[in-house]
């Protein structure tokens, strides 16, 4: 007797399956997407400000219009249900749930309310950040993050979203990336509020991760049965000769700058103890006060890594090797070696996927266990939009397929990764490099606002459809 077997059977039986109940979702930010920096009582952040500054943002760009999410969040849901995302990773902006970091904006919490609603009538998971770089410029103005009174600030904030929607949010950030805040921000000054003070940045470092751990403490209160942790860019670091000690320590320095000064306060209880002598001459010791480890270290439910590259660097100048830049606090005689053989993305970053298993290993092996989310992953293409009106984004497709194996080699290899956000749903305004690297899976037309899925976006969708790779 004949017997068919349905093409779908065959087809999951040979894909490389993803754990049930695998979180697929997309990602973007308050800053990024929402345009309308004057609406309803929205104030300055430290970005508004920085991308005044000549020569500060690419092309002279700034948030305005952005991807008009907040007027068009509505459509922007429907795309993601069209898309089949089970969850959206969005932040807050600061500067319009307590313009200039004072009382609460009642029009402002508003817009939340909507998004979050909207997201749940369409079945989609609303998974929030508190703080994704926007400060409230009026706080900058005080110290900003180099200012301690503003991660008590930052917990006023945190406690006025918590009251509002505490009981219809999915899963909470408390920061997203706080590498890049402080050290891009503070020492680097490539990111707002574009400082170039190496004590500053140590110390933004700190209270930002104080701010953590108050945040922290009153999602309990406010929401105790919801998950919530903290969002790391975290990037595996190699020395160029293993058997030269000069690139060894290099990559110990890099290595601790970019995950150890992060990892080990929130999962370890403190600063680790090498990192502590290398930042001594920028401050550390002067800011940390007795108390702060355990409020920094309150129990995480779960891990975001943002992942876009690895690094690996030498402790001198070797053929190829670019030194360090300033947001390299104590580390200006690294260099940093490409690799001539990766490919690279529109932003000039090199395509590893392998640097993923490994960052999610490194978390697995050597800190206690805690749920992972690959919390941002993506790349910045030159999409051409076709004569039809098609973007046949190849090339995002192959970046995407080669990281999500990546992402199954790990849970293989015994890591509790629980999900994964594509950065970002929509083509925004990329910092600073402004308007001109698009990374959505979705296109932006910013002169009519037009959103058109690419190739790749239907390639997720089927994806998520299968939860797994064909």
């Amino acid at each position: 007797m004949n017997m068919s077997v349905h093409p779908d059977s065959v087809r999951a039986e040979t894909a490389l399956m993803f754990p049930p109940g695998f979180v697929w979702g997309a990602a973007t930010a308050a800053f990024q997407v929402e345009g309308a920096t004057t609406a309803d009582g929205r104030t300055d952040s430290v970005w508004d400000v920085f991308a005044r500054r000549p020569g500060a943002v690419r092309g002279g760009d700034n948030g305005e219009p952005a991807a008009d999410h907040y007027r068009r969040y509505s459509e922007d849901v429907g795309l993601m249900r069209r898309l089949n995302l089970g969850a959206y990773r969005f932040s807050l902006a600061w500067p319009r749930v307590r313009p200039d970091g004072g009382e609460a904006n009642t029009a402002g919490l508003a817009f939340y309310d909507r998004l979050v609603d909207c997201l749940l009538e369409s079945g989609i998971q609303p998974w929030a950040t508190l703080y994704h770089w926007d400060l409230p410029q009026a706080l900058e103005e005080k110290g900003g993050w180099t200012n301690r009174d503003t991660a008590y600030r930052f917990a006023e904030y945190a406690e006025t979203v918590l009251e509002r929607l505490g009981d219809r949010v999915a899963s909470w950030s408390t920061l997203n990336e706080p590498w890049c805040a402080a050290m891009l921000g503070y020492a680097g000054g490539i990111h707002a509020p574009g400082r170039t003070d190496h004590p500053a940045a140590v110390a933004a470092t700190h209270h930002l991760l104080l701010g953590h751990g108050l945040a922290m403490d009153i999602i309990r209160r406010h929401a105790p049965g919801t998950s919530a942790g903290i969002t790391l860019n975290l990037y595996p670091v190699a020395p160029h000769d293993p058997a030269n000690a000069a690139d060894v320590d290099a990559a110990r320095r890099i290595d601790g700058l970019q995950n150890r000064l992060f990892l080990d306060p929130v999962l370890r209880g403190g600063y680790p103890d090498d990192l502590v002598a290398d930042l001594e001459p920028f401050g550390l010791g002067s800011v940390v006060r007795d108390d702060d480890p355990a409020v920094i270290a309150a129990h995480v439910d779960w891990l975001g890594v943002n992942y876009y590259r690895d690094y690996r660097v030498a402790g001198r100048p070797v053929p190829g090797s670019e030194p360090a830049g300033p947001e390299w606090v104590g580390a200006g005689d690294v260099h940093f070696v490409p690799d001539p053989a990766a490919p690279r993305t529109d932003s000039g970053w090199e395509v590893q996927p392998a640097g993923l298993t490994e960052s999610l290993l490194q978390v697995h092996r050597g800190y206690r266990p805690v749920p992972l989310y690959i919390t941002e992953n993506g790349a910045a293409y030159p999409d051409v939009v076709g004569d039809g009106g098609d973007i046949v984004d190849t090339d995002r497709v192959a970046f995407l397929d080669s990281h999500l194996r990546a992402a199954h080699d790990a849970i293989q290899a015994g890591v509790d990764l629980r999900g994964y956000f594509y950065w970002s749903l929509l083509d925004n305004f990329e910092w600073a490099e402004g308007y001109a690297k698009r990374f959505g899976l979705v296109h932006v037309d910013y002169a009519t606002q037009r959103r058109t899925p690419k190739q790749s976006a239907h390639w997720y969708s089927r994806v998520i459809g299968l939860n797994g790779l064909g």
